[in-house]
């Protein structure tokens, strides 16, 4: 028969237990949780282009998705490559490559839509919401972060400016509505 101070110490022993599985248990969840937002930045990272790591991990915060990021991400793309009125076979191309570098594919939805965009001018309200939403996403990020984000965004967005290339090598490879094109996609971080 068990004494007191044996029942003592092991009353004291099933509290120490507890506590223990108590904690182990907050440091496994706080590891997963760390793990999805890996994940989740890897995934937008993937998704969107961007490379700099406070940006990706202020959007994760922020509940954005690989999905939702792929969609704005090709809005501005598809807005330069229509600056002169039209869409050549070079600025399409530079869209497409860019939108696969993000993770669209054929067969998906979202590539569909950019196919249309690309046949079809998409009408200006679409930019209107992507410069709101990144006006409102702006307001949310530090300097670095909107920095990193403006910088990763506009340098896919010169690449499908530069596609068609100048005349003969002697004229610069943008032209004069795609540079107004891009410095209004610039406007829209500030």
């Amino acid at each position: 028969m068990a004494t007191e101070r044996e029942k003592l110490g092991s009353y004291g022993k099933s509290l120490e237990d507890a506590f223990f599985l108590q904690q182990d248990s907050a440091l496994i969840q706080r590891h997963r949780e760390d793990l999805r937002r890996q994940r989740s930045a890897k995934e937008l990272s993937d998704a969107s282009g961007i490379t700099n790591a406070a940006v990706l991990a202020k959007l994760v915060e922020m509940g954005i998705t690989a999905e939702l990021a792929t969609s704005l991400s090709i809005i501005p793309l598809v807005e330069v490559a229509w600056a002169d009125g039209n869409v050549d076979e070079k600025e399409k191309a530079a869209v497409l490559a860019g939108a696969a570098k993000c993770g669209l594919a054929k067969g998906r939805l979202d590539y569909e839509m950019l196919e249309s965009w690309l046949s079809r001018r998409p009408p200006a309200a679409l930019l209107e919401a992507w410069a709101h939403y990144v006006k409102g996403l702006c307001e949310l990020l530090g300097d670095g972060e909107r920095a990193g984000l403006r910088k990763d965004l506009l340098q896919r967005a010169r690449t499908v400016a530069e596609a068609s290339g100048g005349f003969l090598g002697l004229t610069s490879g943008i032209s004069e509505s795609e540079k107004k094109v891009l410095a209004s996609l610039e406007s829209s971080f500030c």
